[in-house]
């Protein structure tokens, strides 16, 4: 009887335990991504909360091409000349949740955009955290942060109309 409970107890808890391993490797598949997300938009952004109204500027106009090689995506601006592997969170039909991060000197900049794709369009926005750390023990030393609402008007690339 009590090897009866033990396997039984063995068999209701092992669903639970590769339940979890399941959701600890989930992830977005590259295949999710709808195909109009990538290629040239033309982006603007308004600033619309920040608590460093001097690093952060009140509108912005950008070029983004968001490009796919195998698994890897990449968003490059001309304008800058800045270059970044993106990290896709979430996607849900049209909406898309990606970051990426930007290490320089004793600085690391985190953008975090959500976007809705629509038409040859899309609207969102985009959260940015500014940490500048110690050079000297590498302590926080400042977060800054802004929030931009951000509309984007496809350029180049597969039309979001064709899906």
């Amino acid at each position: 009887m009590k090897r009866f409970l033990l396997i039984l107890l063995i068999l209701v808890l092992s669903p639970i335990v590769f339940a979890e391993d399941m959701v600890l490797n989930a992830g977005v598949s590259i295949n999710d991504i709808p195909k109009a997300f990538f290629g040239s938009w033309r982006v603007t952004a308004k600033l619309e909360d920040t608590n460093s109204y001097g690093t952060f500027k009140p509108v912005s106009t950008d070029l983004w091409n968001l490009s796919r090689v195998g698994d890897k995506i990449t968003l490059s601006n001309p304008f800058s000349g800045a270059n970044a592997d993106i990290s896709v969170k979430t996607v849900e039909g049209n909406l898309i949740v990606f970051s990426k991060k930007a290490p320089y000197d004793n600085k690391v900049l985190t953008d975090t955009v959500t976007i809705r794709l629509s038409d040859n369009t899309f609207s969102g926005i985009n959260d940015l955290r500014l940490e500048s750390f110690s050079l000297v023990d590498n302590h926080l030393m400042k977060s800054e942060h802004a929030k931009y609402i951000i509309k984007g008007e496809k350029i180049s690339g597969e039309s979001v109309l064709s899906e």
